[in-house]
């Protein structure tokens, strides 16, 4: 836009942008700097039951609400809004229709790799962020080492590198812990340390 044209600009009113239309319109809060932290903090699902089966985040569960999935059992203080309507940010949700929980392990992923670490390198034992952290071999590929619960372990790059293509103890390194599959127990685990901090979660985590 040439600021210093003489022509009038003629602004044209913002469209309102319906609840039911978009998912999105719910999910922006008002002071966009507090945008990612609050859409990102996690949020406690519970089964219908009440049962605890997983952690996620405050984007996801106000989707699941919107569908009509799931409704919240806790909130927080803070809210997001549309343009016609406040939500206040969930801290516990509940689906409303019983979901079967399989005992087997999660998927093996990066994303769940971290998650049952902790975010925590298993060498040196810094908590990181996921773009600071990648996955190790403990046994090197090169010498046969799967891609498995057993054998991948999240890592810093400073780690990473001192171990190069070599077992732990050849590097001069221990591992914090011995790698398992990522259970439900392992997620229950997790779930009580994430809300160790939230009060609002307590009550829920007794299994």
């Amino acid at each position: 836009m040439d600021y210093g044209s003489k022509s009038k600009n003629v602004l044209r009113p913002r469209p309102k942008i319906s609840i039911s239309a978009s998912h999105a319109a719910l999910a922006k809060p008002d002071a966009a700097p507090r945008r990612p932290a609050v859409m990102q903090a996690p949020v406690l699902v519970l089964n219908a039951t009440f049962e605890p089966i997983n952690v996620t985040a405050v984007r996801r569960a106000l989707v699941l609400m919107l569908k009509g999935v799931a409704q919240a059992e806790e909130t927080q203080t803070t809210e997001v809004h549309s343009t016609s309507k406040s939500v206040s940010v969930p801290s516990v949700i509940r689906l409303l229709s019983y979901r079967h929980i399989p005992q087997q392990s999660r998927a093996l992923s990066r994303k769940n790799i971290l998650l049952r670490d902790r975010n925590t390198c298993q060498f040196c034992g810094q908590m990181l962020s996921a773009s600071d952290l990648t996955l190790d071999h403990v046994m090197p590929r090169s010498r046969g080492g799967r891609s498995s619960w057993e054998n991948l372990v999240a890592c810093c790059y400073q780690c990473n590198n001192r171990k190069g293509d070599r077992t732990p103890e050849e590097a001069g390194l221990t591992l914090a812990r011995r790698p398992r599959p990522f259970t439900l127990h392992t997620s229950r685990q997790l779930m009580r340390l994430i809300g160790h901090k939230d009060e609002k979660w307590r009550k829920y985590l007794f299994y």
